[in-house]
């Protein structure tokens, strides 16, 4: 009976934390949703990511031959081209055209070329090199079942105090492949959520801060690797955290990217119940 009347008060104090909260904001995190996923569903997204190719010295035949190095949907070209990397420089010779050098994505936006409504692109990863490739046609993106969210609660918009570093700090994020790289953090966001106190430790993306997090929600209600979360840059000593716009890695849905992990630093002790759910977990 104790533990009814408890869940009914949490219930009815969500409630007003939802009714306290301004349409104006509601309707912001709404919209922000409907557009994170139609980016999700654009023919070119991480839900049309339909392989990803490890390099060698040497050259790699493209085609939707099952016995090509780099293989495409049936349908297309039995053999399209060949990729040759020499030196890490990678090219790419169409069977009807003239070769062209793929620019990778890192440290710049990498080159795109195109098979059809396919498209490749070449990635870096440590030392390791890859043809990363793109299909609107893929299962994941036909199949996609949409997102689910939690509730939107004005407890989890958070407003947290910014500590800048006197000089950016070099973390060594481990990705989903195990492979070690260095980002550059500029500070930490100190915060108070249920009576304590936490800090989050972000790395610098464009004109962005991005936390990788994980909590006690993770491998359960919310995906096990952890998730994401974008802020603007921090303003005269502070930063807003948004949980309910908490949205999960690429990893999620897909098997071929190179999701960076949360730090350990970055993992809470606590359930960060906003923001987006595990995939599928309908």
């Amino acid at each position: 009976m104790r533990s009814g009347l408890l869940l009914a008060a949490g219930w009815f104090m969500m409630q007003g934390a939802l009714a306290a909260e301004s349409p104006g904001y509601l309707q912001d995190v709404a919209q922000w949703r409907v557009e994170r996923e139609a980016k999700l569903k654009a023919p070119e997204s991480w839900l049309a990511v339909a392989g990803l190719f490890w390099l060698r010295e040497g050259e790699s035949v493209v085609g939707s031959d099952p016995l090509s190095d780099v293989v495409l949907r049936e349908g297309l070209p039995k053999r399209a081209g060949v990729l040759r990397m020499s030196g890490g420089v990678v090219t790419f010779a169409p069977v009807d055209g003239a070769a062209v050098v793929m620019k990778p994505d890192s440290p710049g936006p990498p080159d795109v070329v195109r098979i059809g409504s396919v498209s490749m692109t070449v990635i870096k990863r440590g030392d390791r090199t890859g043809v990363r490739l793109r299909d609107p046609e893929a299962a994941t993106r036909r199949n996609f079942t949409g997102l689910i969210w939690y509730p939107v609660a004005a407890a989890w918009r958070v407003d947290a105090k910014w500590v800048a570093y006197p000089a950016p700090k070099t973390l060594k994020i481990v990705n989903i492949l195990g492979m070690t790289i260095e980002e550059s953090a500029p500070g930490y966001a100190e915060f108070t959520l249920q009576g304590k106190t936490f800090r989050l430790e972000p790395i610098t993306e464009d004109d962005h801060l991005f936390f990788l997090l994980k909590d006690q929600t993770s491998g359960h209600e919310t995906y096990g690797a952890g998730r994401y979360l974008y802020s603007a840059l921090p303003k005269d000593g502070r930063v807003e955290l948004d949980f309910n716009k908490t949205e999960n890695p690429p990893c999620a849905f897909t098997a071929f990217a190179t999701c960076p992990l949360p730090p350990k630093q970055n993992v809470l002790p606590i359930a960060i119940e906003a923001g987006e759910k595990k995939y599928g977990n309908h």
